[in-house]
């Protein structure tokens, strides 16, 4: 299977205008919003890669920087990180622009884990990621050693339910 690189499944500037109903009770972007909107763009570049319908099946270090604001553009980029046999790890950054004074702002980043399905909705094979450039590179290196701790708390959380179930 023949591998893809990162820049031929990235969306590097998906924008979205912030408006009053995308408001939470503080008057900034409702974190919710920004979640399922970077589910549908991650979601993007993992069909895009795999070729194949996917599911998001973990969402790591959803960190949000700084607020957004009514008025404001965000602009969304994504792209994969690494991809393994059946799953993948694709990398989400927004920014949000004033579009007045044209500050951008580094508001929110996350880590999306998305598992191939096939006709059966069965995990299916997906073509090796190509890193290129120096960052590329260190994304894919770092993507392992997350996808290593992924893997270690999914056994500790198997662990403690199976202990708790036999009490």
């Amino acid at each position: 299977m023949q591998g893809k690189t990162v820049s031929s499944t990235s969306v590097e500037n998906h924008t979205y205008k912030i408006f009053p109903n995308d408001l939470n009770t503080n008057g900034t972007l409702f974190g919710g919003l920004v979640m399922a909107t970077l589910d549908r763009i991650t979601l993007v570049v993992a069909e895009r890669h795999s070729e194949h319908l996917c599911a998001t099946i973990s969402v790591d270090a959803l960190h949000f920087l700084a607020p957004a604001y009514m008025g404001e553009i965000l602009i969304c980029k994504a792209s994969l990180n690494h991809a393994w046999h059946t799953s993948m790890e694709v990398g989400a950054k927004v920014l949000a622009e004033n579009p007045t004074t044209k500050e951008v702002r580094h508001v929110t980043s996350a880590y999306f884990t998305f598992v191939a399905l096939n006709e059966e909705n069965r995990p299916t094979k997906i073509p090796p990621v190509v890193p290129e450039t120096d960052l590329e590179k260190r994304r894919y290196e770092e993507a392992n050693w997350r996808r290593e701790e992924r893997i270690r708390a999914s056994h500790e959380r198997k662990r403690r339910f199976h202990t708790q179930a036999k009490k």
